[in-house]
């Protein structure tokens, strides 16, 4: 850590110490324990100083070139550079970056590519579909019309296609759109690509999950089939700061940049386009693409040893970073309760809805687990296997204090050995975080 930051730090733990107090705790958790959200991973530190950067102080609405205020000179180079280098990465034609994150790029898609009441054919929720691929309670959901397809739990969790097909041949959808956030296998983005064009809709491809595995090369890329559109978060397996993109054909380039600005938002985040533009380029490194195979290695290597200790999988495997547990099948535990009990031990998952849950989504019958963070950590496959064990022993004696905080501590110990990127060099000593959290106690 440089003095600068190290003296920003110390202003900031004398003039606002609960907030700091916060922080550091947070970066203490982050360091001795493991996390297992597939949506979550470490970002790059030069992302992190990029995020902090005077590029925070800087409005520029419009796009390079186009701006509606002065001093946008390195606001240009900065966007123009992280335009570029998705194009090049991802193999499309156009490319916003201005989407403030994964909700707001999918909204912008919809609403430049389409009218109100339009269908759009998308995936079930219980079934992997994320809440902007049109759940009722999303605005989304209320603008458009939204038909499902889901997965055949007699192949594998794999899509059903001829189910899909006929819905399509039904409905009419002017988009089809193919992602998800809980589905552990991959695509077939040329059936896709097929049905769109059997019923004269637009493809459009969510890989917000697997965008950065897309980039590695280790994934299948959309573009490939043929697909108008793409949309993909910036921070999951990219390790980006939080952020969405826009890809497309540029054809369609013009209604997307209205859509998004004016449409949608106003003057950008250049801090974050800038932390996008150094995430491109880092995932354009040899690096990268082998991190991008330890992902998959790493998630193939965590779900057979879960497997074999008995436990279920939705869809009896993976095929990309995540895997779902159900277990209320596995260990008579609720979602929320397994989440519970692995976050005491210092595994942190999210709770999950499984296909066609019969439980309600605060408390659903499953846990969303993945490997893009442990990997970053420099995890691989024998870490997977301990993992693995922990998570069944916790789970298997949920209501035992000794033995989880026996498995605490080995999880602790356990992840000493493998340091956060853009933690080192901050670790506060317990004597330092028990004064903080007394000075949070006497305000």
């Amino acid at each position: 850590m440089d003095a600068a930051s190290a003296d920003a730090r110390s202003q900031l733990a004398t003039f606002d110490p609960e907030v700091f107090a916060a922080l550091a705790g947070e970066e203490h958790r982050q360091r001795s324990g493991v996390e297992l959200i597939p949506s979550e991973n470490y970002t790059y530190p030069e992302v992190l100083a990029a995020l902090g950067s005077v590029l925070t102080n800087k409005y520029a609405e419009g796009y390079p070139g186009r701006r509606y205020y002065g001093g946008q000179e390195y606001t240009d180079a900065i966007e123009n550079l992280a335009r570029e280098r998705a194009c090049a990465l991802f193999g499309c034609e156009h490319a916003n970056v201005q989407p403030l994150s994964g909700s707001p790029m999918n909204q912008a898609a919809y609403l430049g590519l389409l009218d109100p009441g339009d269908t759009v054919l998308a995936m079930d929720l219980s079934h992997g579909g994320h809440l902007t691929h049109g759940a009722p309670v999303s605005h989304m959901g209320r603008i458009f019309r939204f038909v499902r397809y889901k997965t055949d739990p007699w192949n594998e969790g794999s899509i059903d296609f001829v189910e899909l097909r006929r819905v399509a041949r039904d409905t009419r959808p002017k988009l089809v759109l193919c992602g998800y956030t809980s589905y552990p296998r991959d695509y077939d983005y040329a059936e896709f690509r097929r049905v769109a064009d059997e019923v004269g809709a637009l493809a459009m491809a969510d890989v917000s999950h697997v965008g950065g595995l897309i980039a590695a090369g280790a994934m299948q890329n959309p573009f490939d089939a043929g697909f108008d559109v793409v949309t993909t978060t910036t921070h999951k397996t990219l390790r980006g700061p939080r952020a969405g993109m826009v890809l497309c054909k540029k054809s369609l380039a013009d209604a997307i940049d209205k859509s998004v600005f004016p449409g949608l938002q106003g003057g950008p985040h250049m801090n974050t386009i800038a932390g996008t533009a150094i995430t491109l380029k880092k995932a354009a490194t040899p690096e990268f693409r082998a991190y991008g195979r330890q992902v998959l290695r790493n998630a193939r290597a965590l779900a057979d040893a879960l497997i074999d200790d008995r436990t279920t999988l939705v869809t009896g495997g993976t095929d990309n970073h995540m895997m779902v547990v159900d277990t209320m099948a596995s260990f008579g535990l609720d979602g929320r309760e397994a989440e519970r009990v692995l976050d005491s031990i210092g595994i942190t998952t999210n709770k999950q809805i499984i296909p066609d849950d019969p439980r309600p989504p605060l408390r659903p019958s499953g846990i969303r687990i993945g490997t893009p963070a442990v990997t970053t950590r420099g995890m691989v496959e024998s870490d997977m296997v301990r993992l693995a064990q922990w998570i069944t022993r916790a789970l298997r004696r949920p209501a035992d204090m000794h033995h989880l905080e026996h498995l605490r501590r080995e999880v602790e110990t356990h992840c000493t050995a493998y340091p956060v990127p853009g933690l080192e060099g901050r670790s506060l000593q317990l004597r330092e975080m028990l004064q903080l959290r007394q000075r949070m106690a006497a305000v």
